[in-house]
């Protein structure tokens, strides 16, 4: 016979509006749905029941590497994430000086170490000039000084007021950058509001 399955259910009658122009933080332990939340709202995952509507381009900044193909290079990963050549000619110069990667642009992205990786796809998120930009634990990764220069590049978001939705467990970086925040726990939404 058919053995039965337990269907798991991630999100439960999650409902929110995230204004134009609000820097807004998810927090939450590990497991309670965080990611999945992003996924959806980023169009990665498609919800089973409910809608998620999106107002202007939404760029994503998941976890280390999504959207990124190791044998190829910037050119093809980012038309893979969408842009034209003429659009990437356009934020090369950029992506590559924030990025600090100018003496391996020419190598395949299996080259590049972890650390290299996720500078560019950070990069990349940040110079692609997306009306919404989806940004998970990034300031986790990279040393010092490139936390450093995505902290600035918060602060400059905020003053642009760009929309950011921005996935963390620290604390410290929701007050520090968020407008408002969601606290998120076993899959539901347990408070929202200030910081």
């Amino acid at each position: 016979g058919i053995r039965g399955y337990r269907t798991q259910e991630v999100l439960k009658d999650i409902t929110f509006d995230i204004k134009q122009g609000e820097f807004f933080g998810i927090v939450g332990k590990n497991g309670s749905g965080k990611s999945t939340l992003l996924k959806l709202i980023s169009q990665i995952y498609t919800p089973n029941t409910g809608t998620i509507e999106a107002d202007g381009k939404l760029v994503p900044f998941i976890e280390l590497g999504v959207g990124f193909n190791p044998e190829l290079n910037v050119y093809l990963n980012g038309a893979m994430l969408g842009f034209s050549n003429d659009e990437i000619d356009a934020m090369y110069d950029d992506i590559v000086e924030f990025a600090e990667l100018g003496d391996f642009m020419e190598q395949k992205l299996k080259n590049y170490s972890s650390g290299m990786q996720v500078r560019l796809a950070f990069s990349v998120a940040i110079k692609s000039q997306g009306d919404i930009l989806v940004l998970d634990e990034v300031l986790a990764v990279g040393d010092e000084a490139f936390q450093k220069k995505c902290q600035n590049y918060f602060f400059e978001a905020k003053r642009n007021k760009k929309t950011v939705i921005l996935v963390t467990h620290s604390m410290p970086d929701v007050r520090r950058y968020c407008d408002r925040a969601m606290l998120i726990q076993d899959g539901y939404i347990a408070k929202i509001g200030d910081p």
